[in-house]
């Protein structure tokens, strides 16, 4: 038998268990607004969700409109630690273990797990689960990146690739690849079964499902402990309405970027009005789709990133002083894993710098049409209606009108539809955001691996990148349980995206997140955390669900 060294720390059968008395006060009653908040429910105002709600809790399937938050209801077999440098740590799973060559991973189950039909989870259900991906590449939505799933025994599972993968972990972590009971998948076209009436392993179940009103319920036999809330309402809001809410007390947890919450809701009740952010790790960035001219030019990609406004931006947004590093790795988080020379740097506008890198690239700029070689080229610009970013993509138009004389077009789609067109490469610019398990989940989107040609769907390298010197610097990152060579091999893609440019760095991305806690108490705060209060983040929500008591009136 070879020998194997642990990659991640086990946990123990109790590791996550809360157990909580619920308290004799009674939390107040809103009012009905936004869905209301009553004894023993907590309501969750989502902002990036349209209007109205979809019933899909087939998370493997096509369709890009899904339910909201069914990471309440199914689990991944590991999370991502934010508080702990972005490390991976076990979930469903009791222990993560790498063999020496760093290709066959052995995943040892938790025991005490069972679906919320009362049936237990097992190897089978995991082999399963993650064989479904391998079954049909549209069902990647995850970007795996391991070839084969087996039963080990009744507990156990392995995962093996091709190549050395220590780094890649993080795909486990991810809620686009679920843990989903064999019983009831098992024979189901996932490429149009619906799931209306899902069973996980989740802390919840589906109660109640309306357009504009999902209920779950928190379930009595929980693997991880129980709450002392009963029910998490699931409202559709909007950025503006839901200030409104959060201050009248109709809602009680929402995403929310609000420049002047300081005044207009922490000063109104500093004990209960909370307002806090939260660092990813990762940014939102523009990407250039590299397989299409003329964004295959280095020199164009620089050009247009150095006259991208990106504090004008982040003042737009409400998120100042959240611009990006040239790198794409948020300080926060990776601390002095960033070079020195990119450390707390933001690029500002620089034109005349922009100017040279076009003559390079040997183009001219004729009526707003960028020429090389006779042809001509009018970039558009995607990017998601759903979040209104019309403003933000209109400040980085007017900069390229302005210092270039290029005209892009702006073209707005909701997000359901720019994903799609992401995935297939339908786009010559577009905005969307890196993230992942440590400096590797950040990169590895970057991966020929992860690259397919044009009209065929990309889970990850939405910008089609195919680099030799990005995939020799990713094996020996994702290859490699050496510190030094790992950090050698982060510091090379470090200098990749900052120079060659395979997407550009805008603003980081961080969680906003807006409480009212007159209801609910034990929130995390973001000087003192071990999971953030953020919804899709399964585990870390359920963590912080877990933590919570009703409110003393």
């Amino acid at each position: 038998m070879p020998t194997r060294r642990a990659f991640l720390a086990r946990t123990t059968a109790a590791a996550v268990v809360f157990p909580l008395g619920a308290s004799a006060c009674t939390a107040g009653t809103g009012a009905s607004g936004a869905g209301g908040t009553s004894a023993k429910s907590l309501v969750f105002g989502k902002t990036d969700g349209g209007t109205t709600f979809v019933r899909n809790y087939n998370m493997f399937g096509p369709a890009t409109q899904k339910s909201p938050n069914s990471e309440m209801i199914y689990e991944p077999l590991a999370r991502i630690d934010y508080s702990d440098g972005a490390k991976v740590k076990p979930w469903l799973a009791k222990s993560l273990e790498f063999d020496e060559a760093g290709t066959t991973l052995t995943v040892t189950l938790r025991n005490d797990v069972t679906f919320s039909d009362g049936k237990p989870m097992t190897a089978d259900d995991v082999v399963f689960s993650l064989g479904i991906p391998l079954a049909d590449s549209s069902f990647n939505t995850g970007g795996t990146t391991y070839e084969r799933v087996a039963k080990k025994d009744a507990t156990t599972v392995t995962l093996h690739w091709k190549q050395p993968a220590f780094s890649e972990v993080g795909q486990l972590a991810s809620i686009m690849v679920p843990i989903v009971p064999k019983h009831i998948w098992a024979g189901k076209d996932l490429k149009s079964w619906s799931n209306p009436d899902p069973v996980g392993t989740g802390p919840f179940t589906l109660e109640r499902f309306a357009a504009q009103q999902v209920t779950l319920r928190a379930r009595d036999d929980y693997w991880g402990g129980k709450f002392a809330l009963k029910e998490l309402k699931v409202v559709p809001t909007s950025g503006d309405a839901v200030r409104a809410q959060l201050l009248r007390g109709e809602v009680d947890w929402a995403l929310i970027a609000w420049n002047g919450a300081e005044k207009e809701y922490e000063a109104k009740d500093p004990e209960r009005h909370l307002y806090q952010k939260y660092a990813t790790g990762g940014t939102y960035a523009l990407f250039f789709n590299t397989a299409r001219a003329p964004f295959d030019n280095v020199h164009l990609r620089r050009a247009l990133a150095m006259t991208i406004p990106r504090k004008d931006i982040v003042t737009m947004l409400e998120r100042p002083g959240t611009e990006a590093g040239p790198t794409g790795l948020v300080d926060e988080v990776f601390g002095d894993a960033i070079l020195t020379e990119y450390r707390h740097k933001v690029q500002a506008v620089d034109a005349a710098g922009a100017q040279r890198e076009l003559a390079l690239g040997g183009f001219t700029v004729r009526g707003g049409k960028l020429v090389k070689d006779g042809k001509s080229y009018a970039p558009r610009l995607s990017f998601n209606q759903d979040y209104g970013w019309d403003p933000y993509a209109n400040i980085m138009i007017r900069n390229w009108q302005k210092h270039l004389g290029i005209t892009v077009k702006q073209v707005g789609a909701p997000s359901a539809n720019l994903y799609e067109q992401q995935q297939a490469g339908d786009f010559d610019l577009t905005i969307n955001f890196t993230i992942g398990g440590g400096v590797a989940g950040v990169y590895s989107g970057l991966s020929s691996r992860a690259h397919r040609p044009l009209g065929e769907k990309a889970a990850t390298n939405f910008g089609r990148w195919k680099d030799q010197a990005t995939d020799a610097s990713l094996g020996k990152l994702l290859g490699s349980n050496e510190p030094a060579v790992t950090k050698a091999a982060a510091e090379e893609l470090q200098r990749i995206v900052a120079d060659q440019v395979p997407y550009s760095p805008i603003y980081n991305s961080y969680w906003f997140i807006a409480i009212n806690a007159s209801h609910w108490a034990g929130w995390p705060t973001p000087d003192r955390f071990s999971h953030v209060p953020f919804p899709g983040l399964g585990p870390d929500a359920t963590l912080t669900l877990m933590g919570l008591k009703q409110a003393a009136k």
